[in-house]
């Protein structure tokens, strides 16, 4: 198996996450949450443009179906719609959709990882207050759909401490889904008509694996149905059989703290790479960078955009 060439393409950021391939624009979002913005990627001239917000983490952004200018983002605890040209640095409007974890106590959490399904529903996660990197209030946080339409939020699953990856097996009965801190990749059973979860079990252990780092974060899914997953602090994306639990392939990078991943490209045979950089990264200048990784040999599937 020939080795796969990997070179960054853009800029550094704090913690880089949530990547999502918009196959129309043929561009890649991604956000740094606690850079408060989110980036338009354009390999076609390898042009960052950056949308920022006045404050808030920003830990996730999917384009709006059938318009050129609108994106679903997190900020804080809120699901809201954006206005953005593309290349200005400010948006032109922000609205609210919903709020989440609104209650008593838990008033410090905030969103993180989110992502569509392939009918335009929003999934998307909490989690606890991080008094630093790495220390997280635990079991505060819970994992949503959203019904962007009639602005609700259905609560699917409490006891999460950092509700991460999201994706959906290629015959949609499955969700796949990590909380970092349990250290494994999950399913649910997935009713595609309803949206509901149900019967959570374990695909993969990094703890049985003896994976470094030991952090699952952020995973896509390729069109042979396996699952690409980051590791944060462990500096690699793993390729995994979900059916049998199989470790298929590692990718290491020279960035310690790989985020998350997606498919794009004109083929949808590059996989793009976030990163961060805290704790002891920042001394390393490839840390928080966007990496481009060809010559895989496997094709994904573009991102799923938010429907109204």
């Amino acid at each position: 198996m020939a080795e796969p060439k990997i070179r960054i393409v853009a800029k550094k950021a704090i913690v880089g996450e949530g990547p999502h391939w918009d196959a129309k624009q043929q561009a890649l979002y991604y956000v740094d949450i606690p850079g408060h913005c989110f980036h338009k990627y354009t390999p076609s001239n390898e042009k960052v443009t950056t949308c920022n917000f006045p404050d808030g983490a920003v830990s996730l952004v999917v384009p709006l179906k059938d318009t050129e200018d609108k994106f679903v983002v997190s900020h804080n605890r809120k699901i809201v719609i954006v206005t953005w040209d593309g290349v200005s640095d400010q948006p032109t409007n922000i609205e609210e959709i919903c709020e989440v974890d609104t209650a008593d106590g838990i008033t410090t959490n905030r969103l993180n990882d989110g992502k569509c399904d392939p009918f335009g529903r929003l999934y998307a996660g909490t989690m606890g207050y991080e008094s630093k990197p790495g220390h997280v209030e635990l079991g505060m946080g819970s994992l949503y759909s959203f019904d962007l339409k009639n602005r609700k939020a259905k609560k699917l699953v409490g006891d999460i401490s950092i509700a991460n990856g999201l994706t959906w097996n290629l015959s949609l009965n499955k969700m796949y889904y990590i909380d970092t801190l349990t250290h494994k990749v999950e399913q649910f059973d997935y009713d595609a008509q309803t949206g509901n979860i149900s019967n959570r079990e374990t695909v993969f252990d990094f703890n049985k694996h003896k994976i470094p780092g030991n952090l699952p974060d952020g995973m896509t899914i390729d069109t042979e149905g396996c699952l690409w997953v980051c590791c944060f602090n462990g500096g690699r994306v793993l390729r995994i059989d979900p059916k049998t639990g199989e470790l298929l392939r590692t990718i290491t990078f020279d960035a310690l703290q790989t985020t998350s991943a997606t498919f794009g490209g004109p083929h949808l045979d590059i996989l793009y790479v976030t990163s961060a950089a805290v704790a002891d990264e920042k001394t390393n200048p490839k840390a928080g960078c966007l990496f481009e990784v060809t010559g895989l040999g496997v094709t994904g599937l573009p991102g799923d955009n938010a429907v109204l």
